[in-house]
């Protein structure tokens, strides 16, 4: 598969405010857990593997920290990786984008990374500023840490100092290898990387969250870093629905996306679609 051309949606960002953080579990301001450590991917599955879809934050806390079922060596360390994850995924079925994601998570086989990298961009605002410089890369270009730490500039304004953004970039960098975005470990490489259904899936339910409806959700920012084309992402749609991961009707040029088998109707109320 060849990296497309991006279709930056930067209103898309504009457009997460106070009441999605509270009600669905967004996040945002100038801080974020990419000052100090990565995706975390690894460590999120061991815990998700262990810890029932249902469970409260209070059985995350448990697993990580007194199970230590990430196997780290002090408890200082499990308090840190149970709080950073938390940070990144919320960890707690009463959070609309963690609830959604975890119910997504078993059947999603290499999916996961994808569904861990949308939930932690939707968390992170950190990482969710170095979007547009990576979907700017063309396959194989090599990464400009300029570009990245321009990115996070313009995103925090002066609030971060250079040694901060220097290091959200290594840690940003690295959280987009773990998904496959970049390879190499010294210079890193742009490739591209495989949609699948249940990632489109998450990527149109944030989307849809935020409010966007029709055929716009497929042209969402969440959407864009997918990698694929706007044909391929309805394709895989339809691939989600007959699993059950949404609900959507497509005919006449017309596309109906609804998740009224996913979220809660006060849910899907709160999100107030406009189009």
């Amino acid at each position: 598969m060849v990296v497309r051309e991006p279709r930056p949606r930067s209103d898309d960002v504009a457009a997460i405010g106070p009441q999605h953080e509270r009600r669905f579990g967004f996040r945002i301001g100038a801080r974020g857990t990419h000052s100090s450590r990565t995706l975390m991917f690894e460590e999120l599955d061991r815990v998700l593997a262990i810890v029932p879809a249902s469970a409260g934050r209070e059985a995350y806390s448990k697993a990580l920290i007194d199970e230590n079922v990430t196997g780290k060596r002090t408890a200082s360390t499990r308090v840190l990786t149970n709080q950073r994850l938390g940070e990144l995924f919320a960890l707690d079925a009463q959070v609309p984008i963690f609830r959604v994601m975890r119910r997504y998570w078993d059947s999603a086989g290499k999916g996961k990374r994808l569904l861990a990298l949308l939930c932690a961009l939707a968390r992170d605002p950190l990482l969710r500023a170095t979007i547009p410089p990576i979907l700017a890369m063309r396959a194989g270009e090599e990464l400009s840490r300029q570009a990245m730490a321009d990115a996070i500039r313009v995103s925090v304004d002066d609030r971060l100092n250079d040694a901060s953004v220097d290091k959200v970039v290594r840690n940003a960098s690295s959280s987009w290898a773990q998904v496959g975005y970049l390879s190499g470990r010294v210079r890193k490489h742009r490739q591209a990387v495989e949609a699948s259904p249940h990632a489109v899936a998450y990527a149109l339910l944030l989307g849809y969250l935020l409010g966007i409806r029709g055929n716009r959700l497929f042209r969402s920012l969440w959407t864009n870093v997918l990698d694929t084309t706007e044909e391929r992402l309805i394709f895989l749609a339809m691939d989600a629905k007959r699993i059950g991961a949404l609900n959507m009707k497509h005919g006449g040029g017309v596309i109906e996306v609804d998740f009224s088998s996913i979220l809660t109707p006060d849910e899907i109320r709160d999100s107030h679609g406009t189009d």
